[in-house]
């Protein structure tokens, strides 16, 4: 049986991030004129994503996807090409529209968890040192964009034989985050809790 093609930046394995890691600048796949974006600090969280509102490379069945704080992220050239993919969705996909490649993920709405991070893809930078990728999210989702629900069982193995637990939602980490800031929200967090 042939090995399942997860991403092209871990295919061959993952590669580990630098701690002194310090950013680079992401490039769009235009040959001219390409929008290019400087990100200003090491990211977090990095993973691999199967939904199917995120940016893959042509023949990738997952994205690969990482935050940042947003205050690091700046446009630097040809910035006019930038749309936002889907204005209705809770990440503001911001996409060159010559290429079509998502240049960074902004999250407008100041009640959501993850407001103030933008989601970036470091594979579009030619710098070494960004953070690895560390789990697999919205597995199950890779049916939508049209693989074959009995690969599934073959996919989480291969996720796992990489270093990158499957889940069909964000890590326990992130979905314990997204649990706090609700309940602070809510008032429901019990005192002493962090």
């Amino acid at each position: 049986m042939a090995t399942i093609s997860i991403h092209p930046s871990v295919d061959n394995g993952v590669k580990p991030g630098k701690d002194n890691f310090t950013g680079g600048t992401l490039t769009c796949k235009c040959s001219d004129h390409p929008v290019k974006v400087k990100v200003a600090a090491q990211t977090a969280h990095n993973h691999v994503c199967g939904c199917s509102k995120c940016w893959k490379p042509k023949g990738a069945q997952f994205s690969m996807v990482a935050v940042v704080s947003r205050d690091k992220v700046s446009v630097l050239e040809n910035g006019g090409k930038l749309a936002v993919v889907d204005k209705n969705a809770t990440i503001q996909r911001h996409a060159c529209k010559g290429c079509g490649v998502h240049m960074f993920g902004r999250i407008e709405d100041t009640n959501h968890p993850f407001h103030g991070l933008d989601f970036v893809h470091t594979e579009l930078s030619s710098e070494d040192g960004w953070s690895a990728p560390i789990f697999a999210a919205f597995v199950s989702s890779i049916i939508e964009s049209g693989a074959n629900p009995a690969s599934m069982d073959a996919v989480r193995a291969r996720l796992n034989e990489i270093g990158l637990p499957p889940y069909d939602c964000l890590s326990p980490a992130l979905m314990d985050a997204i649990a706090t800031h609700v309940a602070k929200a809510k008032g429901t967090l019990y005192a002493g809790a962090a």
